[in-house]
């Protein structure tokens, strides 16, 4: 029986933990509160040793602090010990490649984050490929692309109506479906040998002007008022957003995972997203 476990099952792990459900696997995925089914996890506290029994596949995306990833810090000899584990997979972020001034980055590019939180995640994916390395566990580390789906989108700011399409002139971003991560990583955990680091993003970066412009014409309604980066006003992790400027290759997760992506663009996306509204 193939047993799930997901530290920090929200908007992304949680559609993992309900896939592999929907498959016939166990799953149990954890929240900092332990709300409804979940486990609770925060702070590195270990879970009880019960939780981990009989799990063959591990996803860890909780967020590490300054002291590194808190799964390693809570269960790093537990996992190790633990003989039904199979693969681990790292959900991690394209944010560790920094700005590559709009070029292409592929897996082998040079990381070189500016975000703490983007240093923290290259720091969290160097610990569990060490982790890996040592235990002899297969381990797999996704950087993922803006994550957007159900409730998380476009057409979900247009509606809101304080969206506002920011114009910095040759800046785009990468960005990928929750539904094309979960099946991205289930590929990964059917090949826990095709290597240990993969882009997930789909085929087209692309400015979010453009995405926010897009949605508009599916809602039918004016798009957001253009705005100048520089006259934005927006916070600083708004801006922090803007401040990297690179395009995220994808082709590896299709030739080493045999991905074909649902949604290789905004597009296909937010049209599928709409048709539910």
């Amino acid at each position: 029986m193939n047993k799930l476990l997901v530290f920090g099952a929200g908007f992304t792990g949680g559609r993992l933990v309900s896939a592999v459900q929907a498959d016939g696997w166990q799953a149990l995925g954890t929240s900092r509160n332990g709300e409804g089914d979940k486990l609770a996890f925060s702070d590195g506290v270990p879970l009880p040793v019960s939780a981990l029994e009989g799990v063959t596949h591990v996803v860890a995306s909780a967020p590490p602090g300054e002291d590194g990833d808190p799964v390693l810090a809570a269960h790093t000899e537990d996992l190790a010990a633990l003989k039904s584990l199979r693969w681990v997979g790292y959900l991690s972020t394209t944010g560790v490649y920094g700005d590559h001034g709009g070029a292409w980055v592929y897996e082998t590019s040079e990381t070189r984050p500016t975000a703490a939180r983007s240093k923290r995640r290259l720091a969290a994916e160097q610990e569990w490929l060490a982790w890996g390395k040592q235990s002899g566990k297969p381990v797999q580390v996704f950087r993922l692309a803006g994550i957007y789906g159900p409730g998380r989108n476009a057409l979900v700011r247009v509606q809101s109506g304080r969206a506002l399409r920011v114009i910095k002139p040759g800046h785009s971003v990468g960005r990928t479906h929750v539904d094309d991560i979960v099946q991205i990583v289930r590929a990964g955990m059917a090949r826990p040998e095709a290597g240990p680091v993969f882009n997930v993003a789909d085929d087209e970066p692309a400015p979010n002007a453009d995405v926010l412009t897009y949605a508009s014409e599916l809602l039918g309604v004016e798009p957001p008022p253009e705005v100048p980066f520089d006259q934005a006003g927006m916070t600083p992790m708004a801006r922090s957003f803007y401040a990297d400027n690179r395009r995220v290759a994808n082709g590896l997760v299709k030739r080493a995972l045999g991905v074909t992506l649902l949604y290789p663009t905004y597009r296909e996306g937010l049209k599928a997203l709409a048709e539910k509204l």
